[in-house]
């Protein structure tokens, strides 16, 4: 079977590369030739663990490959994946200009049947009306065949997407068509073979999936962000709550982790885009629209709880430096699309704070796409760097390597103010970390014990 990937970010070039690993012959297709050039030489344009070595073994196998012609990929395919980018607009609403294009694409070259498979996250409806485009233009045209659609939402978690599509946690398919649906159990058989549940829906429901299951979690850790502010005021441990209400399997303790925010490429825009969804449906969704007011309010109380700490005699961070470790919006990700350290960062850079930034994978697409603020960062090449002559660390993402830094160097090579804001809790129980420190977590009020360095050795 021959299949089209359209598009060649986090989706789809992970998909791509797990579906040619499986023997399929897979040809990605994107606009921009100096990543498709990148690509066809083994070097993937993110980083994501394990998909390197996967890109290459398709490559070197001949079941992968990667082009800018459309024309071709839509001609040789079977089935035709569109895997592109539905970013929010001002008002909230998915942009769909991405996905218009690739339709517009696939609509000018179809030469026969195909299964037309939406990847990206749509608005609800959206795959039936790609369907009617499609079919409209093929009968105008006095074409013999036609096309089916059908929506099939990715679930990949960053820093853990090649895991999740060759073992994910369950399969939606939303079609009325018989055909298209086998397509889709050829496609992935290997995966239904080892259990992997499947649900059959149609395409409305299956949209609607992705939107519910991605609010549901941004409202988990609103709810636990809130609580733990809570927790700060009135003398509890949010740490302990979350294991408290984590052992109910009601509830679980999956993103019961309290911390600065969340963000990332599907959160925030899935969020505003189902709140959008439902205000074009004459239904508000309140609780959802809670969750997104609340986690702008958790970045801006990270900002606040940094500068009662440090600040200087006129009430702002003028004078301060600040090193941030963690860009990136997760752990073993690049991606730093809507992650809470930008709006932190800024809120820093705003009250006067000289920043330094450090992360491991996400400073290449920091320096990229943040532009109006690169130069009011100094970027660094280790922990080290970042450290020396600060006034304080903020922890902003919870990278592994994190944990295994020389802390009693570090502590050494700062200011004698010696703050750390642990805002992932990665030290929380960590005495020996926390004696080096004014050690701040998020969720427990215990005012900072200070010791000299000598004290906490």
């Amino acid at each position: 079977m021959n299949i089209g990937i359209m598009g060649t970010g986090y989706v789809g070039l992970v998909h791509g590369a797990v579906l040619a690993s499986y023997g399929f012959n897979v040809s990605c297709m994107d606009v921009d030739e100096h990543k498709i050039n990148q690509l066809t030489a083994g070097v993937p344009s993110i980083y994501e663990p394990d998909l390197e070595q996967l890109i290459q073994r398709g490559i070197a196998g001949g079941t992968l490959s990667f082009t800018s012609d459309a024309q071709q990929v839509v001609q040789s395919s079977d089935v035709i994946f569109i895997a592109v980018g539905t970013p929010s607009k001002k008002d909230g609403s998915a942009d769909l200009s991405y996905v218009k294009g690739v339709v517009q694409t696939i609509s000018k070259f179809v030469n026969g049947y195909k299964v037309i498979v939406c990847k990206s996250t749509l608005p609800v409806g959206a795959s039936s009306r790609i369907a009617e485009q499609l079919n409209g233009a093929l009968q105008a045209s006095g074409a013999s065949f036609r096309v089916d659609v059908a929506s099939n939402p990715e679930f990949l978690r960053q820093g853990q997407a090649v895991s999740d599509a060759m073992s994910p946690s369950r399969i939606v398919i939303g079609t009325d068509s018989e055909a298209a649906r086998q397509m889709l159990q050829t496609i992935y058989a290997s995966q239904i073979a080892r259990g992997v549940p499947v649900l059959y829906t149609n395409q409305e429901t299956a949209e609607m999936v992705k939107y519910a299951a991605n609010s549901f979690l941004a409202v988990k850790i609103s709810f636990i962000n809130e609580l733990a502010l809570l927790a700060e005021k009135v003398g509890a441990k949010i740490d302990d709550i979350a294991v408290g209400m984590g052992l109910d399997s009601r509830i679980s303790p999956h993103f019961l982790q309290a911390g600065p925010g969340y963000g990332g490429s599907c959160f925030p825009k899935d969020t505003e885009a189902v709140v959008d969804i439902g205000r074009r449906n004459g239904e508000d969704l309140f609780v959802v629209q809670a969750a997104i007011e609340a986690n702008k309010k958790q970045k801006q109380k990270m900002v606040a709880k940094i500068s009662e700490a440090l600040a200087s005699y006129n009430g702002t961070l003028k004078g301060r430096t600040i090193g941030v470790w963690g860009l990136s919006f997760k752990p073993d990700t690049d991606d730093i699309r809507d992650a809470p350290s930008r709006d932190i960062i800024q809120g820093l850079i705003d009250q006067g704070a000289s920043v330094r930034v450090y992360c491991p994978q996400g400073m290449r697409q920091a320096r990229r796409m943040w532009t109006e603020l690169n130069g009011a960062i100094q970027y660094c090449s280790s922990e080290a760097e970042c450290a020396a002559n600060a006034d304080a660390i903020v922890i902003m993402t919870e990278w592994a390597q994190f944990r295994t830094v020389d802390w009693k160097a570090i502590a050494s090579s700062m200011r004698c103010d010696r703050a750390l804001f642990d805002l992932r809790n990665m030290f929380a129980a960590n005495a020996d970390v926390q004696r080096l420190f004014s050690y701040y977590g998020v969720g427990a009020n215990a005012e900072p014990k200070v010791y000299s360095l000598q004290e906490a050795k």
